[in-house]
């Protein structure tokens, strides 16, 4: 079976979330995280790592209001160069700068260093075997590896969900990959 490039899935999947239904991508977004809610109480998380969504992202907005009114420590990254991330406490959607590459991040400086039970992943692409392609700067993968014991939780939208994708040494799986 021919796989295509990861170059060609982003293309392909960047132009098929431009396009998407407001209604549709509403529905979706309501989907991933009532089902991010039902981890996060199951797991009993007192850290959850999210990432801030941009452009026609995952509507995650919901989610972290959810963490945020039951008390659970959001985390989210500032990006900084080198491929490096900077974790820091979310404490208020109304505190937040722009960042790099169209991101937010918390306005807040203090980092937090601790460990994290569940890291909700963001990607273009995710497959049948927790693989997952990302934007191709490799953020993710690196910060993946560092915390080995969290929980880490791919989403993404049905057409964004693959039988199989191109995988190389350095990538990174997920735990588990929840559609919307």
């Amino acid at each position: 079976m021919m796989i295509n490039s990861k170059a060609t899935i982003r293309n392909e999947i960047i132009e098929q979330r431009n396009q998407l239904n407001k209604d549709v991508k509403y529905k979706w977004d309501e989907s991933i995280v009532q089902q991010l809610k039902t981890i996060v109480t199951g797991l009993n998380a007192s850290v959850v790592h999210t990432f801030v969504p941009m452009e026609n992202e995952i509507n995650l907005f919901p989610f972290i209001e959810f963490l945020l009114e039951n008390k659970v420590t959001v985390i989210t990254s500032k990006t900084l160069s080198k491929r490096q991330l900077e974790h820091r406490y979310l404490t208020s959607l109304d505190a937040m700068e722009d960042g790099v590459y169209g991101t937010k991040h918390p306005s807040n400086p203090e980092k937090y260093l601790g460990k994290m039970d569940l890291i909700v992943v963001p990607g273009l692409a995710f497959d049948k075997y927790n693989h997952r392609i990302g934007y191709g700067a490799g953020y993710y993968d690196i910060f993946l590896k560092q915390y080995p014991e969290a929980y880490k939780v791919g989403i993404c939208y049905p057409f964004q969900y693959l039988d199989e994708i191109p995988t190389e040494p350095h990538d990174y799986k997920v735990d588990r990959v929840i559609i919307g």
